[in-house]
């Protein structure tokens, strides 16, 4: 049973060996299994991350090697370096003699991602209330119109997604690599323990709040903004 896509592609619950397509050369090409232009390691993981974060793959799924070749148009070893980066982050679980799937977080797990959350996320806007330029202000105005476009569409799946990327931006725009690479993991974490244990509508934060938290970073950043 085909759970989830990417790519136009479904992922299969159920190991289904696929011949992955030969190398391609070329570098240009529109995206997807026939894509001439083979996806590097931080494309495939940010995509896969992406499908997380849109409910589109829900815990427990299946990543067979074959099938990830082949929607990505690549390696089996490249593959399973995605795939070793993203159980590195504890986002896929490698089960011996199994293969990959995505992550089932346990209640102590949830627990940790959300206790982890509330230690970094007030550094995280101390540091950007500090920097915050206009650069940063229009970036942060830019996401809160994506966001609010989403809703007017009733677009869900860019709703979680945006959602989820706020919070990365946030660390981002403070300027701190090690929080920012923090945050995406999190995220990503915060989106599998949803699915796993909250209520069905309960897949994003409230329409109002980034607002609000976006306001309340331009009320607190000082007029001269210092290194």
């Amino acid at each position: 049973m085909a759970l989830c896509s990417l790519e136009g592609a479904p992922i299969e619950s159920a190991s289904m060996p696929t011949k992955a397509p030969a190398r391609k050369t070329s570098a240009t090409g529109a995206t997807g299994a026939t894509n001439a232009r083979e996806h590097s390691v931080d494309e495939i993981v940010e995509k896969i991350s992406a499908a997380i974060l849109e409910h589109r793959l829900a815990p427990g799924t299946k990543l067979g090697e074959d099938r990830l070749a082949t929607i990505f148009a690549t390696s089996r070893a490249k593959v399973r370096e995605v795939l070793a980066r993203l159980a590195h982050e504890q986002i896929v679980e490698l089960v011996p003699q199994r293969g990959a799937f995505v992550a089932k977080p346990t209640i102590e797990q949830a627990q940790d991602v959300f206790e982890a959350r509330r230690l970094i996320e007030p550094g995280v806007l101390r540091r950007l209330i500090r920097t915050l330029d206009d650069a940063k202000k229009q970036r942060l105005q830019r996401h809160i119109e994506l966001e609010a476009d989403a809703r007017r569409r009733d677009d869900k799946r860019a709703i979680v997604r945006l959602s989820g990327e706020f919070h990365v931006l946030l660390a981002e725009l403070a300027g701190n690599s090690a929080l920012a690479r923090s945050m995406r993991e999190l995220s990503v974490l915060t989106c599998l323990i949803i699915s796993l244990y909250d209520a069905p509508t309960a897949t994003s934060c409230r329409a109002d709040e980034h607002e609000e938290i976006v306001a309340a970073v331009h009320v607190a950043t000082p007029s001269a903004p210092r290194s």
